[in-house]
């Protein structure tokens, strides 16, 4: 039996809600809407500025390695093709160890580590 994502969307309402952010409006991406196979968890918000954002929630027992952050990327882009716009914020959710380098790249590429 598979462990089901642990980071579910009402874990990062609340976690991001506690920073003063809202949303009018958040939809759960699947992965296969984007033709990936990652187990990743993504939505698409709205917040009450009228600012879109992407967030990503990863839950695995591996290290997130610069690999995993090049993955995020392409997955980022297939998003924008889908979503039809860009994104103000890139947020992503990890509970998982995290390289100290791959840490380094995301927020090179403007990710918000939570």
């Amino acid at each position: 039996m598979l462990k089901e994502n642990s980071i579910n969307m009402q874990i990062v309402v609340d976690s991001l809600r506690k920073k003063g952010k809202i949303f009018k409006k958040m939809q759960e991406i699947s992965p296969k809407e984007l033709g990936i196979r990652n187990k990743i968890k993504m939505y698409k918000a709205t917040d009450v500025h009228g600012y879109f954002w992407a967030i990503f929630a990863v839950s695995q027992k591996s290290r997130i390695l610069m690999k995993d952050v090049h993955k995020f990327e392409e997955i980022y882009a297939k998003l924008i093709l889908l979503s039809e716009h860009n994104f103000k914020y890139k947020v992503v959710f990890i509970d998982a160890p995290l390289c100290s380098k791959a840490a380094k790249a995301l927020k090179e590429v403007g990710w918000k580590i939570q």
